[in-house]
């Protein structure tokens, strides 16, 4: 039976040790929480930069340093025994392959719409691979649909190190505790819900999130073609917001960007909640912070103090 994307990610991968680059620390924000009581009845969270931390605050398909993608593709290169289906140019195997990568990324980024899906990269650099007889194990990674996806989380895992911000899997049961429904509103991948429970999983082992978070009210990227801030992305979470009876003012949005979170979700109805708890990620100026369309209801330092808002 082959390993589903989140066996891979959150069973497989973590059983063979492999080394990683760590989690970025968060670096504290001068800033002080402002909470009140908000009478909602769901959470829908940001992932990247709020609940799971990031170099740089979200998803990138390359490193800012020119070795960590060069490593990064390298190990994938390794990982997934692609070499000797590649061509013997001169040079480094990382180097043809980081010349693939953008070829490819180019291809999906003119004919993708709105949001890089990460696999249809891969996919491409795969059929060029299955013309000079590249094989694979599908046993162990399933048809070459799903098997792009697990390169695509392999290769992104490699050049960003991400974990949980201190009191992520606490925040959210707290906010279970309560009765209040939960989703995710993000820019994210199709590994990105496995990614999220590996983070949370390395907090607490035993930690589920399908008890917490309702499949309904998943609205990412990657499925719609559209990236935050666009207004898309945020009608599609109002229309499964209320197919669920819940009403925009009934729902809370948690983000660190004042652009790309909080004034979006405000246009559409949503209340919403400003993570000001790490300055790699927060993306918010004081002159914006008076900007009715722009300030949040309430601001959060620590995940934690979500409890004091949705009570």
């Amino acid at each position: 039976m082959p390993l589903s994307l989140d066996q891979y990610v959150c069973e497989y991968l973590p059983g063979r040790n492999l080394p990683w680059p760590a989690a970025p620390a968060a670096a504290p924000v001068k800033a002080r929480p402002s909470l009140e009581r908000l009478p909602v009845k769901a959470v829908l969270w940001t992932v990247y930069g709020t609940l799971v931390a990031v170099p740089g605050g979200e998803l990138a398909f390359e490193s800012d340093i020119d070795f960590v993608t060069d490593a990064a593709l390298d190990k994938t290169i390794q990982e997934f025994k692609m070499w000797n289906s590649m061509s013997r140019k001169p040079g480094a195997p990382s180097a043809y392959m980081k010349e693939l990568f953008r070829k490819a990324f180019d291809i999906v980024r003119l004919t993708g719409g709105g949001e890089i899906k990460s696999e249809l990269i891969w996919d491409d650099i795969f059929k060029k691979l299955m013309t000079k007889e590249y094989g694979y194990d599908g046993g162990l990674y399933g048809p070459p649909a799903e098997y792009v996806k697990k390169i695509a989380y392999f290769y992104h895992a490699s050049i960003q190190g991400a974990g949980c911000y201190d009191g992520a899997a606490d925040a959210i049961r707290l906010v279970s505790d309560t009765g209040k429904k939960q989703g995710l509103l993000a820019d994210g991948q199709c590994f990105t819900p496995a990614q999220l429970r590996k983070c949370l999983r390395d907090q607490y082992s035993s930690f589920d999130p399908g008890m917490h978070f309702s499949p309904e009210l998943r609205v990412l990227s990657a499925d719609h073609k559209v990236k935050k801030p666009f207004d898309d992305l945020f009608r599609t979470a109002v229309a499964a917001c209320r197919s669920k009876g819940i009403a925009p003012d009934e729902v809370l949005h948690v983000g660190s960007s004042l652009l790309r979170d909080i004034g979006p979700a405000k246009k559409v109805g949503f209340r919403t909640a400003l993570f000001a708890g790490d300055k790699n990620s927060l993306r918010a100026t004081g002159e914006q912070l008076k900007d009715p369309h722009l300030r949040p209801d309430v601001l959060l330092t620590e995940l934690t103090q979500i409890a004091e808002v949705v009570g």
